[in-house]
């Protein structure tokens, strides 16, 4: 089999091995491809391997050979399944891979904020603690997030694992998701009983005092959170973002924060990846920005790496696994 990486410096800078993937056909490894470059790169390829390369109806129509795509990522919004599908190739995704991570992420974020992590540590470095008076100083409010409402908006298995986190801090849970029978099951699994609410949206976002987004991006959730959301929270909350930027209304929330309309915004992600510099959030007040990097822990990638080899591996022998199509 003929395999074509086209993106690996998305998934790894030297620091993790392809080498699993590579020992399985006969593979050319790019780090990085432009668009005009993907059905060049492919050419009479037998599969391809990419994590953010958009495989459109043109490439499989420049790409005769390409029957399978594999990808180093849950989501699959990069790959025409339709024609893919007409073209007869198998897209195979990687479910489930980056759940700690990202959970573990989310709470970075709030223990950041609540805690004032990095504004205190500004403020020793600034000799604020150098010329102080008394032993400790906390003119910077923090706050215990034991008791807080957390509204958690998606639960798979991300939105549960950030909800077990939550459990163990003490926390209230509210959810709004389309599938209840999922917190029905969480509940009992977790003996979390009347420790979690399902509700609606409208009431999530007035009673909570974290919103965190763990959602699908799809037409129902495009742009889920917008100006008229937002005024529904309380004025002292926290926004994150850690599931896909088209989730929010960049502009609406810029305004939000810039206005005082909520407190702060955490974001991993955004509708335009690499940032742009006209990007609504990048000058905006009260917000902390990451690069994506919720998903990007080193044995998170690690695994990542070695699900993809399994993928292509079992397409090999004839029985493919985690198809999307």
């Amino acid at each position: 089999m003929k395999l074509c990486i086209l993106d690996s410096e998305t998934v790894s800078k030297n620091d993790i091995s392809l080498e699993e993937i590579k020992s399985l056909a006969d593979t050319t490894v790019y780090g990085s491809t432009t668009p005009d470059k993907v059905a060049e790169r492919i050419g009479d390829s037998d599969g391809v391997i990419c994590n953010k390369c958009i495989i459109s109806r043109e490439v499989f129509e420049a790409c005769p050979n390409l029957k399978y795509v594999g990808l180093f990522a849950t989501g699959y919004n990069n790959v025409d399944i339709k024609a893919a599908a007409q073209h007869g190739a198998v897209v195979c995704n990687v479910p489930s891979y980056s759940t700690h991570s990202v959970a573990q992420h989310t709470f970075a974020f709030i223990l950041d904020y609540f805690n004032r992590v990095s504004d205190y540590s500004q403020t020793v470095k600034n000799g604020d603690w150098v010329n102080y008076k008394l032993f400790s100083y906390f003119y910077l409010p923090i706050f215990e997030i034991k008791d807080m409402r957390i509204g958690i908006i998606g639960f798979g298995d991300i939105g549960q694992q950030v909800a077990k986190l939550s459990l163990a801090f003490g926390m209230k849970v509210s959810v709004y998701t389309r599938t209840y029978s999922k917190v029905d099951a969480f509940k009992k699994a977790n003996n979390a009983g009347d420790k979690i609410k399902c509700c609606g949206l409208d009431e999530l976002l007035s009673e909570s005092d974290i919103v965190t987004l763990h959602c699908p991006l799809t037409d129902k959730t495009n742009q889920l959170i917008n100006k008229e959301t937002l005024k529904l929270m309380k004025k002292s909350a926290l926004l994150i973002n850690t599931s896909r930027g088209g989730v929010i209304n960049e502009q609406d929330l810029a305004d939000a924060l810039n206005d005082g309309v909520i407190a702060h915004a955490s974001v991993d992600v955004i509708t335009y990846e690499p940032m742009r510099e006209d990007c609504p959030l990048r000058r905006a007040k009260n917000i902390t920005i990451t690069p994506h990097i919720a998903w990007a822990p080193k044995q998170t990638r690690e695994r990542l790496l070695k699900a993809v080899a399994q993928n292509l591996k079992a397409y090999i022998e004839g029985s493919p696994i985690n198809k999307v199509n």
